[in-house]
């Protein structure tokens, strides 16, 4: 069977909650999901924003804003519970709020590594934990989050963001294995570089945001594209699926198998 039509039976009639949904990767996933005949939540800080990428999706009548500050922890609760009172459940949890950084360590504010936590690893691990209850009451669910290839290697400019997704992964490694006999799934997916806006709102060293590009993130994969390969790795119920250029890629190889040479290679790289 075609895999397209695999995943869109594998969406249709579920309830999808979509963190980091005003732009970006969160955007296109939200496209893309819209026209599966899914119901989809979509979170974010900016409600303006979020009312923007519904405006964009297909059946819209079955799509729900719900504003949302995943650091906001004493009200992460009260979302969870608002998001299921939306449709009655919540099905698969896509993780994908963050924030990226440009800065070298010496330049970078004991602040901004403790932000950057804040948002992309406790973020994620508070909403991550509210839900859990309601996938142990119905016996199953699908967490998925989008991590990132600095979560398998590191690299100069990115060393508080490659920290926060390397703990995602060992946060959501433990859980599957906690939780897999259950019936419930775990997915990480690491991209590479992907065409979003992430570079401009980007932390530097003194918390203040990049407000620019960069040539990695300009030349990266098309999110459309980017969202309809992370899909299928959802809809196969994937473990861990990396997607992003063949650079990008081969960097988690060679630090698995040849890890002087990735050393050697990776003080060298322009990721700036």
């Amino acid at each position: 069977m075609n895999i397209t039509v695999i995943m869109e039976s594998f969406f249709q009639n579920k309830t999808i909650w979509i963190t980091g949904a005003s732009s970006g990767i969160g955007e296109a996933l939200a496209i893309r999901l819209a026209q599966t005949g899914c119901h989809i939540i979509i979170s974010a800080r900016r409600a303006d924003e979020l009312e923007r990428v519904k405006l964009r999706c297909k059946n819209q009548q079955n799509i729900y804003v719900l504003p949302l500050d995943v650091t906001d922890f004493d009200h992460v609760d009260d979302a969870k519970n608002k998001a299921i009172s939306l449709t009655g459940k919540i099905d698969i949890l896509i993780n994908n709020a963050g924030v990226s950084q440009r800065s070298l360590v010496r330049e970078t504010l004991f602040s901004v590594d403790k932000r950057m936590m804040e948002i992309n690893y406790f973020g994620t691990v508070a909403i991550t934990k509210a839900v859990l209850p309601h996938f142990l009451e119905n016996g199953k669910g699908h967490y998925v989050t989008v991590s990132s290839v600095t979560g398998k290697y590191g690299t100069p400019f990115r060393s508080a963001y490659s920290a926060s997704k390397h703990a995602l992964h060992g946060f959501f490694d433990s859980l599957r294995a906690e939780l897999e006999p259950s019936g419930i799934k775990v997915t990480l997916i690491t991209p590479g570089f992907i065409k979003t806006p992430i570079t401009f709102a980007a932390l530097t060293g003194d918390g203040s945001p990049l407000n620019s590009s960069d040539v990695g993130n300009a030349n990266g994969l098309d999110p459309d594209y980017f969202a309809e390969k992370m899909l299928q790795a959802v809809a196969s119920e994937k473990r861990e699926k990396a997607i992003g250029g063949p650079k990008e890629i081969f960097g988690i190889y060679m630090k698995r198998f040849f890890p002087g040479m990735f050393a050697n290679m990776i003080k060298k790289i322009n990721v700036r």
